[in-house]
């Protein structure tokens, strides 16, 4: 054998040897009912795409698997349905996945490779946190490059472990945070500290877990049941998206043209203000081939935030949602919302609002939480937003609402639609005319007449569209 083939073979030893990892420590991973840090990269990625960087770093600080290839985590590009991406997976096979300075090296390097040639970024976390042994402010060279990268490549953060301390914040600064239930974990201190600290008892998931953080907090944006559905969703997801924010989002050809009519909405809206109705069966009828993808489902439930396709280009929708809350806004939906629309306008979709919105969430609760200084940030998102916008009136509209949910012309609006049976407003008539007439409604005989009289005059002069 010549000087190249043995050179090539000792190459390929060392790849083979650092690719195999612990077989102890994977099999405690898929005891777990977890996968390893490359079969999740082969799951995610189209068949044979993926090309490795970095591994043969080991990490810096000695311990247990001092020795181990690649310092805790994999990282690379790939394509996914074909198009490129950088991702990272974190290998809680080594060291608990926990992040020293190579590690931290590996996927701030990666980091820039994404916005240096213009395509998402992939995180899959599952990690200890910091490295006890190699000191601090190692995350801080990837919290650095969330915030750079904000707005110029999407950003994707799948919890598929314990994310804890630190590890919870890169995510946080990324665009979207995908959770599986029964294995995923994002909290600042675990139970134990806790309990020392303020001597409350939990658990990490009654903490943290998927559900926890998907519904009650809103840290995250979307609850898998699994593993591989949390990939599908990954990829559904990056279908809606440019790989940059100097790209058009891909469109996709439908059988539903633009010209198409849609008479099933009012069979869908109700023509009394008070009845409940389901937004999302509107939104199946309008969008192309009735397929959305929801964002943040199970949290501020009043607002429904989602992608979705008319004529083949992707948009986000923003719609109140009359089955909870009556569609009202209040703090989270607002922050929820806010954070959407500009999403939405960094990566050029264009915001197709439905509105069917009472106003702002009344009460001490509201006032006290800051309803102003939330409310502020979703008319602020709209105001900024330079992607097209189009605003359509289902069946009312009050007060505030009208500019938070971009209806009104002067908010840069680009168009302006309603229904025929809409109303719009300052206020709803009942209330309208018991500020207007309430001295007339005080001295007169049949004040409950007087009040459906002044009440359908409001309507008809003022409240139509």
């Amino acid at each position: 054998m010549g000087l190249s083939a043995a050179k090539t073979a000792e190459l390929l030893e060392k790849v083979r040897v650092a690719t195999r990892g612990n077989p102890q420590e994977i099999a405690r991973q898929h005891q777990r009912q977890k996968l390893t840090a490359r079969e999740r990269i082969d799951r995610l990625t189209d068949p044979g795409s993926f090309t490795e960087l970095d591994l043969f770093v080991r990490p810096a600080g000695g311990g247990r698997d001092a020795g181990a290839w690649g310092d805790g985590v994999v990282t690379g590009y790939a394509t996914i349905e074909g198009r490129p991406v950088c991702l990272y997976a974190q290998d809680f096979t080594v060291q608990g996945g926990s992040l020293g300075r190579a590690h931290a090296g590996k996927i701030a390097k990666v980091m820039d490779l994404a916005v240096e040639n213009g395509v998402p970024l992939i995180g899959l976390i599952d990690s200890g946190g910091a490295r006890i042994q190699e000191g601090l402010g190692h995350y801080g060279l990837i919290f650095y490059r969330n915030v750079r990268t904000s707005g110029v490549v999407p950003q994707l953060s799948l919890i598929l472990g314990p994310c804890a301390g630190g590890a919870v914040y890169s995510p946080a600064l990324g665009d979207f945070i995908l959770m599986v239930q029964g294995i995923s974990r994002m909290f600042i201190t675990g139970p134990q500290v806790i309990k020392a600290v303020t001597g409350e008892e939990t658990t990490t998931e009654k903490l943290g877990g998927a559900q926890v953080q998907c519904a009650t907090s809103g840290v995250a944006h979307f609850l898998l049941p699994d593993e591989e559905s949390c990939f599908q969703t990954t990829r559904r997801l990056l279908a809606f998206l440019p790989a940059n924010s100097n790209e058009m989002p891909p469109c996709k050809h439908t059988r539903d043209g633009a010209d198409r009519r849609t008479e099933e909405i009012e069979e869908i809206v109700p023509d009394d203000q008070q009845q409940a109705y389901d937004m999302r069966e509107v939104i199946r009828v309008l969008v192309d081939e009735g397929d959305f993808l929801e964002v943040q489902e199970l949290y501020a439930r009043n607002i429904i935030c989602a992608f979705a396709r008319l004529a083949g280009r992707p948009v986000g929708i923003i719609a109140n949602q009359p089955k909870f809350l009556a569609g009202c806004i209040d703090i989270n939906a607002a922050d929820k919302a806010a954070r959407f629309i500009r999403f939405c306008d960094a990566f050029n979709l264009p915001i197709l609002n439905l509105v069917d919105c009472p106003g702002y969430l009344p009460g001490v609760a509201q006032e006290h939480g800051g309803i102003i200084r939330h409310g502020a940030k979703m008319i602020y998102a709209y105001a900024e937003a330079t992607v097209p916008r189009i605003s359509v009136v289902l069946r009312k509209v009050y007060g505030g609402a009208m500019s938070g949910m971009a209806v009104s012309k002067y908010m840069g609006t680009d168009f302006s639609l309603a229904l025929p049976t809409a109303e719009m407003a300052i206020m709803g008539p009942e209330a309208a005319v018991n500020v207007l007439y309430r001295d007339e409604l005080a001295r007169a005989a049949d004040a409950e007449g007087l009040r459906r009289q002044k009440i359908k005059e409001y309507r008809e002069r003022f409240a139509n569209p």
